[in-house]
């Protein structure tokens, strides 16, 4: 399918009622499935990093940002990773040290990750 076919045949199927939508609800709807879509096609991009180190610098930038879908799609794509270890970033800065296992307070990916959230302000 040609580009401006595949954009005719979108714009069309985005014209159809969504049983009562407005416009706006059904953008949010539409954007809400893009994400989702992003998510569950994450092997047919490129996560050439996956299971690689991350620098301080890649993690400010993602803690930098509310834990959404959207921004573990963004961040997940832009640093060539998969989705689930975006979302892992934002639950370990998250987790209160004291909730962890023996084993995770020890890790140096997790300690990597609350150092970085506690430089940036964020309570775990």
């Amino acid at each position: 399918m040609k580009r401006k076919e595949f954009k005719e045949n979108l714009f069309a199927t985005l014209n159809n009622p969504v049983d009562g939508m407005s416009y706006d609800e059904k953008m949010i709807l539409v954007h809400s499935l893009l994400v989702d879509y992003e998510k569950d096609n994450e092997e047919k991009r490129d996560t050439s990093n996956k299971g690689g180190k991350w620098t301080d610098e890649e993690l400010k930038i993602i803690l930098s940002d509310a834990p959404t879908k959207e921004n573990c799609v963004k961040y997940a794509r832009l640093f060539k990773r998969g989705y689930g270890s975006i979302e892992q970033i934002y639950r370990w800065a998250m987790t209160a040290t004291k909730e962890m296992s023996e084993d995770r307070k020890n890790d140096s990916f997790i300690l990597q990750v609350k150092r970085i959230a506690k430089e940036l302000g964020i309570r775990g």
